[in-house]
């Protein structure tokens, strides 16, 4: 069952029919490819590709003549051209359409999101740059954190499984769609997030896939081999997130356990052999702490260390 069926038997949920993929052609983003293969065939949706070029700006007196580096400029517009037209023939089978607008990434992606009415976006990210608690350095982290629509992040431990070693012929070769069979939904109840989990179990049921929902009990004192108390009432607000009239193919598997947040959810996904991490996302109101309710050294975490993709979803 398309995504885009299961989404549109709930009436709390709202249909994915535009997804933008960022790409700057990296080992990231073309770990990121198949999953907007995947997110856009099982949504039914339009693929709306894009590749943002800097602006050459002057401003500072003194600098160098514009000429000067106008070749170069040149250069890379063209090769970014050549590198979009390779893209594009690859993903032929997949409907998308192809952007290179100038500017700066964040503002750029932002526009567009409200423009083109994108409900999914989706970049990858070798974690590497901005300090460690910023969410894949600055330029995705403000992505994550601007993005009104849901966002899914492709870490370094997927580029690592799946491109790395690929050669040449395979990085020419069709984009095959990503195959997800398991989705884990991760909260930490302190936002009302019904609408994320609801997504998080109605794309599970699009792929296919099994589900599960994880609340990790991080306060729980030194009691904790004689009070149960906080598992089940934890088990009780997990089945309750679901709205009674998500229809699901398989029944989902509710998770309550003691530990550390983000090492919980890495270990309970890599354990169930989870192809999508969720994690409820509230308004960010400019800053970077705001951007998922699990926190942003969790959520950080999370992307960085998941085997596989992470989406953010907003309540």
């Amino acid at each position: 069952m398309p995504v885009l069926e299961a989404v549109e038997k709930s009436q709390s949920l709202v249909a994915v029919k535009n997804v933008l993929f960022a790409t700057d052609f990296s080992e990231a983003s073309e770990a990121a490819l198949p999953y907007a293969a995947a997110f856009s065939e099982y949504f039914g949706s339009e693929l709306h590709v894009t590749h943002v070029l800097p602006d050459v700006k002057f401003l500072r007196p003194g600098a160098p003549d514009p000429a000067f580096f106008g070749p170069i400029y040149e250069d890379a517009h063209s090769n970014a051209h050549d590198k979009m037209r390779r893209l594009s023939k690859r993903m032929k089978a997949v409907p998308h359409q192809v952007y290179l607008p100038h500017g700066e990434i964040p503002s750029v992606v932002y526009t567009m999101v409200q423009e083109l009415e994108i409900n999914l976006v989706i970049a990858g990210t070798h974690g590497r740059t901005g300090l460690g608690r910023l969410i894949m350095g600055s330029v995705a982290e403000e992505i994550l954190r601007q993005a009104p629509c849901p966002v899914l992040t492709v870490g370094p431990n997927v580029v690592g499984a799946s491109v790395r070693n690929l050669g040449r012929f395979e990085r020419d070769a069709k984009i095959a769609a990503a195959e997800i069979k398991d989705v884990l939904y991760a909260t930490d109840f302190r936002q009302h997030s019904n609408g994320a989990a609801a997504l998080a179990a109605s794309l599970a049921n699009g792929f296919g896939a099994t589900f599960g929902m994880l609340h990790v009990v991080e306060d729980y004192g030194d009691r904790l081999s004689e009070d149960p108390g906080p598992v089940e009432a934890s088990l009780k607000k997990l089945r309750e997130m679901l709205p009674a009239d998500l229809d699901l193919e398989q029944e989902p598997e509710f998770l309550a356990q003691f530990g550390v947040a983000a090492e919980s959810i890495l270990q309970t996904a890599a354990e169930r052999e989870t192809g999508l991490i969720a994690l409820g996302a509230r308004s960010a109101n400019g800053h970077l702490k705001a951007a998922t309710h699990l926190g942003a050294a969790v959520a950080h975490r999370i992307i960085v260390g998941a085997n596989c993709p992470v989406l953010t979803v907003r309540s």
